[in-house]
């Protein structure tokens, strides 16, 4: 039996960081964005719980989306150690690029890493997000792109990947996958959605011919009207709680 975290000995604000990722890693698992027992979704726990120390939560490797709780995601410092005692192991590569993100990034509290199959082709492409739907206009400047490197597993990539990404929330990682980061998990989850609907459409409208280009003037505005991202109208806390409302619907086991 691998050693767990229980909700009577975890203080309130670390179990309702777990709750939220252990939702969180149930809904990608509904929307069919797993890859096996590979990618992570990463929490930084605030500072009640670590007294300023940088900890996160991340998802027992082994095992998958479906089958991750509140109580077995594992607690780790930046160099990905376990702090509580858990016996699950953590995945090196998995946790370079989100260790990079979450130190050199003030704002980065959530880390996302997909590697769906349209993210991945567009991931593949030359030119790489096309500017010529719904979703892809309202998210002009703010995508940033970095380079293939290799699996990621050397620390050495970190202070290239962060120079690539700059400010933007949005990560195409080139011939690999999609990444998002932001101060909210709901908000994380709200823009890779975006970029994950732009890429589907992307593909799907590939097939039929030349694309219809939206000006990057009506893109900007596009980008400024969009309301999913902003505080004033939740940035994606609404939708987030409705798709774990779906998965209470077919499996509450996440709450363990």
């Amino acid at each position: 039996m691998n050693a767990t975290v229980q909700k009577t000995a975890a203080h309130p604000d670390e179990w309702k960081a777990r709750l939220e990722l252990a939702a969180c890693y149930r809904v990608f698992a509904m929307l069919g964005w797993t890859e096996m027992i590979y990618n992570h979704i990463t929490v930084r726990l605030p500072d009640s719980v670590t007294g300023g120390q940088k900890q996160f939560l991340i998802n027992p490797f082994g095992l998958h989306y479906s089958e991750v709780t509140a109580s077995n995601l594992v607690k780790i410092d930046l160099q990905g150690q376990v702090l509580d005692g858990s016996l699950y192991p953590v995945n090196p590569a998995g946790f370079t690029v989100h260790a990079a993100l979450h130190d050199g990034l003030p704002d980065a509290h959530c880390v996302m890493h997909t590697h769906t199959t349209t993210g991945m082709a567009v991931a593949c492409t030359q030119s790489g997000l096309a500017q010529n739907n719904f979703y892809s206009a309202q998210l002009h400047e703010l995508v940033a792109y970095h380079d293939f490197e290799g699996i990621t597993v050397h620390a050495d990539e970190a202070p290239r990947l962060l120079k690539n990404i700059g400010d933007k929330p949005l990560v195409i990682l080139r011939n690999h996958g999609l990444l998002a980061w932001a101060k909210t998990l709901p908000l994380a989850f709200v823009r890779l959605w975006t970029l994950q609907r732009a890429c589907d459409v992307q593909m799907a409208q590939a097939a039929m011919g030349p694309a219809i280009g939206v000006s990057e003037a009506v893109a900007r505005k596009t980008t400024w009207d969009s309301f999913q991202f902003d505080a004033q109208f939740g940035a994606g806390q609404d939708v987030f709680d409705a798709l774990v409302r779906q998965v209470d619907k077919i499996d509450i086991s996440y709450q363990n």
